[in-house]
């Protein structure tokens, strides 16, 4: 018997999907009885570099604008759901779990025609196309926010974060977490995240908070994503700020740690937030389905966990660091509402319904 995870394309995909495999893992299944599928992205290095069997399929999305090549998409479809079938078959898998995205609805009808229970899991407070479309064959359905848009049956679990979020302790990781960086021994930390290949937008913003900065001395720890776009090869640095530049950060909980406040985009990152009781500026993006990060954004803030900035807005991003670095009240009463509004414990529940499911 294997159990089989849909999951593809970004990090906000990648991620929640590996969370459940390792509370799969867990709870006493072997890796190698836990098959993903995907694409050619991140999640053909990120399954096997943790040690779990990836099979690929070609995926591909809807384009929002007219292309001839919408017109082939039904039959790229169809023929990943002939070779995910087939997998399933091969590998006698007994549940299958979709993370949204494009290999969700290929894997729902390859389930639904092998016999296969089929869940998934929407990562955003509006769900994307992809799982809408696959709830019809789902026979539960889990939910990161309390209300999910376009999955009104959807069950509130919370997004599934990774195995160091289910019981983080940032007092006993923030000394590390300081070494780690190479910070000095206090003073205030301001994280900035774009997702897992960095932002473009939040990238120019901080350029320009780190140039102008004129309030006490700040610690900036950057993850700018691996091509750091958007920020030039010498950049101009007030004398009140240090800044340290990472691509990408595997131990994620060590800038959770460190982080007094968070810069961040509003997709999977809000999960980590809140599991982690991080205050947080939250600059949604305008792209994928809709408007989920604007949701995302909008929950947590009207949570009292986060202020959110648009795009347009981001102009304004140094005051409003600079507001809320200077008030540590604040800054507590956020920590407190994103710690109670965080479902630290998703991918287990996910994974206790796969198993039950089994059984």
């Amino acid at each position: 018997m294997s159990y089989l995870i849909a999951a593809a394309g970004t990090g906000g995909h990648v991620y929640p999907g590996l969370s459940v495999a390792e509370a799969l893992v867990e709870l006493g299944v072997s890796r190698t009885d836990i098959l993903f599928v995907g694409g050619d992205r991140m999640e053909r290095e990120v399954y096997p570099a943790e040690g779990y069997p990836f099979f690929e399929v070609e995926v591909r999305g809807l384009r929002r604008e007219l292309s001839l090549r919408n017109l082939t998409l039904p039959l790229v479809v169809l023929r990943a759901r002939n070779r995910i079938r087939e997998v399933m078959e091969l590998r006698k898998v007994r549940v299958a779990l979709g993370m949204g995205g494009y290999v969700t609805i290929p894997a729902a009808l390859a389930a639904s025609s092998a016999g296969v229970t089929f869940m998934n899991a929407e990562q955003n407070a509006e769900a994307g196309l992809a799982n809408r479309l696959a709830a019809r064959w789902a026979s539960r359905t889990f939910g990161a926010f309390p209300v999910t848009g376009g999955l009104p049956g959807a069950e509130w679990v919370g997004n599934p974060v990774r195995r160091p979020f289910w019981t983080f302790d940032r007092e006993q990781l923030r000394p590390g977490a300081r070494e780690h960086y190479e910070l000095d021994a206090s003073g205030p930390v301001l994280g900035v995240v774009g997702g897992s290949l960095g932002a473009r937008t939040l990238n120019v913003a901080i350029t320009d908070l780190v140039a102008h900065w004129e309030g006490p001395h700040l610690e900036v720890v950057h993850l700018t994503g691996p091509g750091a776009h958007g920020i030039p090869d010498d950049p101009e640095v007030s004398d009140k700020i240090s800044w340290r530049r990472i691509g990408f950060e595997k131990e994620i909980e060590l800038f959770y740690a460190i982080s007094d406040l968070a810069v961040a985009r509003a997709g999977g990152a809000v999960a980590e937030l809140t599991a982690t009781g991080t205050p947080s500026v939250l600059i949604p993006g305008r792209f994928g389905s809709g408007r989920h990060q604007r949701e995302n954004a909008e929950f947590l803030t009207g949570a009292g966990a986060a202020v959110t900035l648009s795009e347009e807005e981001v102009g304004g991003l140094r005051e409003v660091v600079s507001s809320l670095m200077g008030d540590a009240a604040k800054l507590a009463a956020m920590r407190q509402s994103a710690k109670g509004i965080a479902r630290p414990r998703a991918a287990l529940d996910v994974a206790v319904a796969m198993l039950e499911e089994a059984a």
